[in-house]
């Protein structure tokens, strides 16, 4: 096997493919990334067996063939190099790679011990906007489960319908909703999935001049086609819980305030709670204000008051920072939260409105 390929352009796929790869040291096959050189095109590929990557990039062939190189080896040489063309001559137990005045011998896998990347033939798919789709996925994908004994809960709801997308996700200690409009008229049925949390993100993180990305499912994979990229994945199978019944139809108390002023004010007050994340928020409507306080039996007491706009009963609750911060963090900088509360020990709801709709649901701590 014999190919020249643009350096920028390998470098590129090898950082998409890598996601892939394993490092699972018993298998060494699976810790190194296929090359398949045919027809104008370089194909990549990498699998954990769990989730199977594949990229083309087009490349000046003058020997056909395939080999599998060891795709932490590969990624660092290519990755360093500073020249525009990288030049592969690959035989059965060796690989030279050359580029400028570096030469690289590497010794090579057996690409028949490799695994074959996962046919599918897709039951149902839709076609969305990535940039948008990314943006969503970043707001929920942290509150998903990592409780291997719940897989369910590791994953993201995605419902797509009525020109509505909306993804779910819960840890069964908070929920997270968002959902925006969006034109999907190629879809006649509604679309429903749940993708692994970990998965939706790599995915979406990885870079595309495709403005848009596929997401099809077979009965056991999820498949996502962007660009000259294709991302298989198990699917998660099981019955998501009904979150619907958990949100509130009424509060007693509604406070709004910006994500900025939240954000500084419990960053300051959790600095003597770091073995204790209650965080106790005391909302008086009266004079408009909210009082974030916490305790350390180490460290003492902190506090800090806050100008609001506040309608309903003054009530406490006491909820975890933590979980507050991954909610303002999600909800984006100087955007206007409603907190709305029904009592101490009913869950607290914050929310945002806009372009994306976003709903945070958090169970409350004892106080």
């Amino acid at each position: 096997m014999i190919f020249s390929v643009s350096q920028s352009s390998l470098a590129k796929a090898l950082s998409i493919v890598s996601k892939g790869m394993s490092s699972n040291a018993t298998l060494p096959i699976l810790t190194g990334i296929h090359i398949t050189a045919a027809d104008g095109m370089l194909e990549l590929q990498s699998t954990d067996l769990a989730i199977s990557i594949r990229c083309k990039i087009p490349a000046q062939i003058d020997a056909p063939g395939q080999t599998v190189l060891s795709g932490k080896t590969l990624l660092n040489i290519v990755k360093n190099l500073d020249g525009s063309s990288v030049h592969f001559n690959a035989t059965s137990s060796s690989c030279v790679i050359t580029c400028g005045s570096s030469t690289f011998n590497l010794i090579v896998l057996n690409p028949v011990d490799f695994p074959e990347f996962p046919e599918f033939v897709l039951e149902r798919s839709v076609e969305l906007p990535a940039t948008l789709l990314s943006t969503m996925v970043d707001k929920v994908y942290r509150v998903t489960s990592k409780d291997t004994s719940r897989p369910v809960l590791s994953g993201v709801l995605m419902t797509v319908e009525n020109n509505v997308i909306r993804l779910v996700a819960t840890d069964s200690f908070r929920l997270a909703v968002c959902d925006t409009n969006v034109e999907t008229s190629a879809l006649n049925d509604g679309f429903e999935m749940i993708i692994p949390g970990t998965v939706f993100h790599d995915v979406l993180t990885i870079p595309s001049e495709s403005e848009t990305i596929l997401i099809g499912s077979t009965d056991s994979q999820v498949v996502f086609v962007f660009g000259d990229t294709t991302y298989v994945s198990r699917r998660i199978e099981g019955n998501f819980p009904n979150y619907k019944q958990l949100l509130p139809a009424s509060n007693q108390t509604s406070v709004k305030i910006t994500s900025s002023e939240l954000s500084g004010a419990l960053r300051r007050v959790s600095t003597i709670s770091v073995n204790n994340p209650k965080v106790c928020m005391d909302v008086n409507t009266d004079d408009a204000s909210i009082k974030l306080s916490t305790t350390s039996p180490d460290m003492g007491e902190a506090s800090e008051t806050l100008p609001v706009e506040a309608e309903g009963s003054s009530l406490s609750i006491a909820l975890n920072y933590r979980y507050v911060e991954d909610c303002v963090s999600a909800a984006g900088s100087d955007v206007q939260l409603t907190l709305e509360l029904q009592d101490a020990m009913r869950p607290a709801v914050f929310k945002t409105w806009g372009k994306i709709n976003y709903l945070y649901l958090l169970m409350p701590v004892r106080m």
